[in-house]
């Protein structure tokens, strides 16, 4: 609020006062008073006049500058209320009550958002384990009874395992602090139950594996890197070439402040115009129209759940030779020191 926005609002109220000290000249000038004491009263109503708009002014604009600027710098504007005092001019207490009342029925709304919100991420999860019972007895009854399509059933099975544990880390990525524990972790471990979980698809389409200097470790959460890496591989599973030369490569290094897990396939690789947008949420990308399978999901969860682990990920690609994919651990010295 400046000086000028002040007397444009207050207009009217200068009008009248205006009007009024005319009045008064001219009602003394009618009785013919001394000029002298005429301009002494004049004055006197001015001064006053004056020091009241003043007054009201700078309590007015020490108020509105300090509720802008507070409102600028926060980044959940509905706190406001928390950051301000009611003032003490008439118009100041109706903005306050009013931002207090629209500001706890918000809260109220949001507070019964977020049960429901949570409530249903309780059901999916609760939904998502009962269905991995029957998935499990399909794949070990499809194992003990041998036939020419079990390694075509087992394929479906395991392509449905893996949509049903996008849903699960979908939903809980976002209060991911209440499932995850980091702690020291072995990378060679880690990286077996990944593979042993996948056994089928490497021997049924007869994939190369090579893995190199695993036998590290990390400071992650076992499971939230289990499936980051299972959803890694199976994106080179979804866009291999299926030829005879078809192969991973999963590799470790380490130095003094960090280790980093590459897993490099020799597939169809990413289009080089696609590749900025891998992480983004539901992009698919050219191969994933071509081939029309590709939900564009698995990547931006692992991205969000490296995030949450404080791991970094990133990608290499040639279109038609190769992808690589990059997980850093970052080595915390403290937790070296105090283990």
């Amino acid at each position: 609020m400046t000086i000028v926005m002040y007397i444009k609002d207050k207009a009217v109220h200068l009008l009248i006062h205006l009007i009024m000290v005319l009045l008064v000249i001219l009602m003394m000038l009618a009785f013919q008073l001394n000029q002298a004491f005429i301009l002494f009263i004049i004055t006197m109503i001015v001064i006053f006049i004056s020091i009241c708009f003043l007054y009201d002014y700078f309590r007015q604009v020490s108020f509105y500058r300090f509720y802008q600027k507070q409102l600028e710098q926060l980044d959940q504007k509905y706190f406001i209320c928390e950051l301000i005092k009611e003032p003490g001019f008439l118009d100041g207490k109706i903005l306050y009550q009013s931002l207090y009342t629209i500001n706890k029925s918000m809260l109220e709304k949001m507070n019964e958002r977020d049960v429901q919100v949570n409530d249903f991420k309780d059901y999916v999860e609760m939904w998502i384990h009962e269905v991995k019972i029957p998935l499990a007895h399909l794949t070990l009854t499809v194992h003990n009874h041998k036939s020419d399509v079990s390694p075509q059933i087992l394929e479906q099975v395991r392509k449905l395992e893996n949509q049903v544990d996008q849903i699960l880390y979908y939903v809980r990525c976002e209060n991911s602090q209440k499932d995850y524990l980091i702690k020291s972790s072995s990378l060679s471990k880690v990286v077996k139950n990944v593979i042993m979980k996948n056994k089928d698809y490497f021997i049924h389409h007869k994939l190369k594996l090579s893995l190199h200097d695993l036998n590290k470790m990390v400071l992650t959460d076992s499971k939230w890197l289990e499936f980051i890496i299972n959803q890694i591989l199976n994106n080179s599973f979804q866009y291999s070439t299926h030829r005879m030369e078809s192969r991973i490569d999963i590799s470790a290094v380490e130095d003094n402040n960090q280790v980093i897990l590459t897993i490099m396939d020799n597939g169809i690789g990413i289009c080089p115009s696609d590749l900025p947008r891998v992480f983004e949420k539901s992009f698919t990308g050219y191969n994933g129209r071509i081939q029309k399978k590709s939900t564009g999901m698995g990547l931006y969860i692992c991205q969000r759940l490296c995030q949450r682990l404080g791991h970094q990920i990133h990608i290499e690609s040639v279109q038609n030779e190769y992808t690589k994919v990059m997980i850093i651990f970052h080595k915390d010295h403290y937790y070296d020191v105090v283990k």
